[in-house]
């Protein structure tokens, strides 16, 4: 794998942003749209494969619009990077089957720990970076939780970061900086 022609993907779970889980809600679609114009934007740079947490919101997200992408640009693979066995062990039944069919379509999983550990989210964030010369982060700024560490992390490793800016605390996302 060759890390110039790979990009990873940060972000928020649902619950940081307006929408929380709506998906359907304007804000979480614009949010998408974003990402996939950086996708295709990526794409015309030769980046071929893309690695996703696969945790709930930005990562999931990632994932999936690579997986509709696919067919236009078959070029592309996905590699989820997973902290852990049990990381959707306490997602409801419907976030475990999207995951679970998510995983059966990824060309690669990587465990960075078979099993849960303090540090395996950690881990997982630093695989990410170290393993893509671009980080595609949709963030609200802040300087505290994982999405944050992961940034500052791809910036002090010197990676191409990508901001998709976002409010935090449930508050709207500026739609203007989206488009």
């Amino acid at each position: 794998m060759n890390i110039q022609q790979c990009c990873a993907f940060t972000g928020h779970r649902p619950s940081h942003f307006s929408f929380a889980y709506d998906e359907n809600d304007t804000a979480c679609i614009a949010l998408k749209q974003s990402m996939r114009e950086h996708i295709i934007m990526l794409i015309g740079k030769g980046v071929k494969t893309y690695l996703s947490g696969m945790a709930l919101g930005v990562d999931t997200w990632g994932a999936e619009l690579v997986l509709k992408l696919k067919p236009q640009y078959p070029q592309m693979q996905l590699i989820a990077v997973l902290p852990c066995e049990t990381q959707a062990i306490r997602w409801s039944a419907a976030q475990r089957e999207r995951y679970y069919n998510i995983l059966a379509a990824c060309d690669k999983e990587v465990f960075v720990s078979r099993q849960y550990t303090s540090d395996c989210m950690l881990k997982r964030n630093r695989y990410l970076v170290n393993h893509a010369a671009y980080l595609l982060a949709a963030y609200d700024g802040g300087d505290k939780g994982g999405t944050a560490y992961t940034v500052n992390y791809a910036k002090q490793k010197g990676r191409e970061v990508m901001i998709i800016p976002v409010s935090g605390n449930k508050k709207q996302i500026d739609f203007e900086e989206l488009l």
